[in-house]
């Protein structure tokens, strides 16, 4: 039986307070902000869009084609992704292409399939548009109508991020807000629409998601962001670092040992026509859409991002702000700047009109200002460049023993000695912090963003990063006890897909940092601030 033909099923080994909550009416705005959302737990909503006019009148079976064509009209482009792993669509560009097609051409192709739904499709179309430039700039005529191996993704009905990519703003009219997410600030609305049934390689999205069927049938299969080991993210400076390596119908369990027990710590959800499922952020999630499926997704940030970005907004203010005051004036340093934010947005918060009961939910009240501040800025360090990394196209980074060539590093030491703390900003952020500070710190990553820490550890983490991190460990150990310590580390390093590697990782850092304090002699400096 292949895995999409299952019913609903919960994993063996998922925690109970991880499973999806059900709900046969909608809840209040209050009751979602309060006690749903802040659960971090995926939660559907049966029904609950049944009343919107998309959900009875888009069905491709009952009459939705033609309401669409001239709803959206002959003249308009969409993105459409075409795969050439068959109806898997994986997240790697060597397996599919975004290609612009006109929206009357794949409505005309889903008629074909429509009446005729037995043909067999030919993957060399798909192929060929892969293949053939002139296709995908002239719409790729001729060829969908043979070709199963094509999807609407994320079409925009609306996009604050990016208003220019709102192709199908008009459908906007047929969907309503649930009046649940009232006062989300939405990032984007979009349409998922396929016509032959297709898969979805597992993934999570850096966003709160709700996902809403309004025809056809997904079955959707849910891991909590703790099951990350069991599914073998790729590398975090890949094209595609929010999917699973795992193929989902021909699994390498040879490769990837510990997948054969990823579906124990999942859970299955199926969603029908007027269905509703929220996935919170960071839960990875494995899509099966039947024939002629159509969705609209909301995507929004968390409460925990949306703090992190209102101060890296305010940041931007100050930063402005003090270039236009710079001349005859001190210029505010970064670091300043962002303590600035920081402190603005904390008064903000503790103001006489804040809810404190919105403010007790988020994980990241459990830390105190200034190491929250320190993990704003490590995240903001790694966020920073990763977009560096994937907008000059660098290739996956080398290991971490061939990422210290030490003639290379040797000149840079010799040229500017005194300056190297200076210059290791994660090093600087680290160093002023307590050590259970940096513990309470790293465990709220562990926890909150994995894929963050383990980006930090494995690709950024210099030497004497390392150094402090260990000696950070030494001290955390003599302050406690021996289940807090075995609890920790268990933590803290199941966060890697291989742990050895994030030991290698320390270890190497702390070596090539003692060739650097031969020569520099800078032991003592550091101990000086650990005194």
């Amino acid at each position: 039986m292949r895995p999409e033909d299952d019913g609903e099923f919960v994993g063996a080994r998922l925690d109970s307070g991880l499973r999806a909550a059900r709900f046969a009416s909608p809840p209040s705005a209050e009751e979602f902000a309060d006690a749903i959302e802040p659960r971090n737990a995926p939660a559907v909503f049966r029904g609950v869009v049944k009343d919107w006019k998309a959900s009875f009148r888009w069905d491709p079976r009952h009459g939705g084609l033609d309401y669409l064509l001239e709803k959206v009209g002959p003249d308009v482009d969409v993105e459409a992704m075409i795969s050439s792993t068959g109806h898997v669509f994986y997240g790697d560009l060597r397996s599919h292409e975004r290609v612009l097609v006109p929206f009357s051409k794949f409505i005309h192709s889903c008629r074909s399939y429509l009446r005729n739904p037995n043909a067999s499709s030919d993957s060399s179309k798909a192929q060929e548009i892969l293949n053939n430039p002139t296709a995908s700039e002239t719409g790729c005529s001729g060829s969908l109508d043979s070709c199963d191996q094509v999807y609407l993704a994320q079409v925009s009905i609306l996009n604050n991020e990016n208003k220019e990519r709102c192709s199908l703003e008009v459908l906007k009219e047929d969907i309503k807000e649930p009046t649940f997410l009232r006062g989300k600030p939405f990032s984007s609305i979009n349409i998922w629409m396929n016509r032959a049934h297709l898969r979805s390689s597992t993934h999570y999205d850096p966003h709160h998601n709700l996902l809403c069927v309004v025809a056809g049938c997904k079955k959707v299969t849910l891991w909590p962001p703790s099951a990350s080991p069991y599914l073998y993210p790729m590398p975090v400076y890949g094209e595609a670092s929010n999917h699973s390596s795992v193929s989902i119908e021909e699994p390498d369990y040879s490769s990837y040992t510990r997948a054969k027990h990823m579906k124990e710590y999942s859970e299955r959800v199926i969603l029908n026509c007027g269905d509703a499922l929220f996935i919170p952020e960071g839960w990875y999630h494995q899509v099966d859409s039947d024939d002629f499926t159509i969705a609209i997704n909301f995507w929004w940030k968390s409460r925990i991002m949306t703090e992190i970005l209102v101060d890296k907004e305010m940041n931007k203010m100050v930063q402005e702000s003090s270039v236009c005051h710079s001349k005859g004036s001190t210029v505010i340093q970064p670091m300043d700047e962002a303590k600035g934010g920081f402190e603005q947005l904390n008064l903000h918060s503790q103001g006489a009109d804040s809810d404190t009961s919105d403010k007790k939910d988020s994980p990241l009240q459990t830390l105190e200002p200034s190491t929250l501040q320190a993990l704003y800025e490590l995240i903001s360090l790694v966020h920073n460049s990763v977009e560096l990394v994937s907008q000059n196209e660098v290739s996956e980074p080398t290991s971490q023993n061939e990422s210290y060539n030490q003639s290379n590093e040797r000149k840079k030491i010799t040229a500017d000695d005194s300056s190297l703390l200076e210059k290791d900003a994660i090093a600087k952020i680290m160093l002023p912090l307590e050590p259970l500070e940096l513990q309470s710190m790293l465990l709220v990553m562990a926890r909150t963003f994995p894929r963050t820490l383990e980006a930090l550890v494995l690709n950024m983490l210099g030497p004497i990063g390392a150094e402090i991190l260990t000696r950070k460990f030494d001290e955390m150990d003599q302050q406690a006890t021996k289940e807090q310590q075995s609890e920790f580390y268990k933590t803290f390093y199941n966060v890697f897909d291989d742990q050895y590697a994030a030991m290698d990782s320390l270890l190497n850092g702390k070596e090539f940092f003692s060739f650097q304090t031969l020569l520099l002699g800078m032991d003592s400096f550091i101990m000086m601030h650990f005194r």
